[in-house]
């Protein structure tokens, strides 16, 4: 049987995309569900087109045991991945399924973590502090913003003169190179639901 992932995200959904190609060409597993706390995210069209459920929730449902979290019941994920999720994540998921639920940050924690620090905020803030290093930090969610345990790092060196446009390509490549390849190697060591 595979194992079965679903994604938290909010805009875009580049990486979720890209994660749900990468495991639609195996059989170890699969993305079942794309969850979105905007309803007018790119994202759900994104994981649509690839004939993946998703649908949107608000906040009320986010933290109740009747909304999302009877969704994620329902679904018996394995590994519940943040990707582009900007919103706190609730503790009454969390206790529900300890240490499965991870994210991923366009920094390296502990530097530039916390609220409001996602996306091009952190890449301009990384070269405002004229930062020679940056790049993903992939981690357990915990009750705290980007406070998880850190579960790999993977770098990338800056250029002198590049702009928060250029940190962001290069941190977008690690993201797209890694990311799945982690969630791989965590369910690989999780046992079945």
């Amino acid at each position: 049987m595979k194992k079965r992932i679903v994604i938290f995200a909010s805009g875009s959904g580049t990486n979720t995309q890209n994660i749900i190609e990468y495991f639609q060409q195996g059989d170890y597993a699969e993305v079942v569900q794309v969850l979105s706390n905007n309803e007018h995210a790119k994202v759900l069209e994104r994981a649509k087109a690839l004939k993946i459920k998703a649908s949107s929730f608000n906040r009320e449902e986010l933290c109740s045991k009747e909304g999302v979290l009877k969704t994620l019941q329902q679904a018996h994920p394995h590994l519940i991945v943040l990707a582009g999720f900007l919103w706190k994540f609730p503790e009454v998921i969390l206790d529900e399924y300890p240490n499965k639920v991870i994210n991923i940050h366009p920094a390296l924690l502990p530097k530039y973590g916390g609220k409001g620090m996602y996306g091009m905020n952190v890449h301009r803030a990384v070269v405002e502090n004229k930062e020679e290093e940056t790049g993903i930090t992939i981690h357990y969610v915990n009750d705290a913003y980007d406070e998880g345990a850190i579960i790999c790092q993977k770098k990338t060196t800056l250029e002198e003169g590049d702009s928060p446009e250029a940190v962001a390509k290069k941190v977008h490549e690690l993201e797209y190179r890694y990311f799945p390849i982690v969630i791989e190697e965590l369910l690989m060591q999780t046992t079945d639901a």
